[in-house]
């Protein structure tokens, strides 16, 4: 049976307001918040592990595990807690699985990005990299985070499905190297060659952010570096853009 929540003061609905907003609170408490029926469809197929739901009268949930929290609310306590301009029935809180780096990476396919700030771009890639069948996404240190809900919803489903892992540069070079694939980053430097030059199909592939690109820390660790041919008069693509492109190239081989 759902219980219900008729006080936007409520100690969830004050739980939910900042797991929208801070970061911190969401590592603190192992919680983040997805929202809309689409999105609470899609991590219960995959198992996200799911610990509440609230919803406005009248919407249609899918199957939920019994020790999911149910909460109905009023139409404008759901408009007070939800990050969207028009709510769309539903919120969902999950757990935070471990973002841990694996022990050793196997011979895949691999993206991994420095300083992409942006959350709807970080779900974009994640949403592409599933995609085009990569086998994990590194987040390293300046990226936003995968549990911001603005990520969440722009990954479209890819984060309950596609592992994610946050770790430093050194930890990376460390498990491409052991694992014996190549380091690729997405970079103009003297040994640079196209994409369609270079074999996409195993390695770890790093972008930087927009505005400024990789770190030197980065490139010097790189193996090699690719560049995206395009028309003379445009400077750059959007990260998300060129993620699509260098995951292709991948998928396509």
């Amino acid at each position: 049976m759902a219980e219900q929540i008729t006080s936007r003061s409520n100690p969830l609905m004050a739980h939910i307001r900042k797991l929208a907003s801070s970061r911190s609170h969401r590592y603190e408490t192992g919680e983040y918040l997805g929202d809309g029926v689409k999105l609470l469809e899609e991590a219960a197929r995959w198992k996200a592990a799911l610990t509440a739901v609230v919803y406005t009268p009248g919407t249609a949930l899918p199957a939920l595990p019994p020790e999911v929290r149910l909460v109905e609310v009023p139409e404008d306590v759901m408009r007070s807690v939800s990050p969207m301009e028009a709510p769309q029935g539903a919120l969902f809180l999950a757990r935070i699985p471990s973002l841990e780096a694996p022990e050793k990476l196997s011979e895949g396919r691999y993206l991994a990005l420095e300083g992409v700030q942006d959350p709807g771009n970080v779900g974009t890639i994640l949403r592409t990299a599933d995609a085009f069948g990569a086998d994990g996404v590194f987040l390293l240190p300046g990226c936003a985070d995968v549990y911001n809900h603005k990520t969440v919803r722009s990954s479209m489903g890819a984060v309950f499905r596609l592992p994610v892992w946050s770790c430093g540069l050194k930890e990376l070079a460390a498990l491409a190297e052991t694992a014996g694939v190549p380091l690729l980053g997405a970079a103009l430097r003297e040994d640079t060659v196209e994409v369609g030059e270079t074999d996409l199909h195993r390695g770890v592939v790093l972008l930087g952010s927009e505005g400024k690109g990789l770190s030197e820390a980065a490139l010097a660790a790189c193996t090699r570096t690719v560049r995206i041919p395009m028309a003379e008069r445009c400077e750059s693509l959007n990260v998300a853009a060129a993620a699509a492109v260098l995951l292709w190239e991948g998928y396509r081989r």
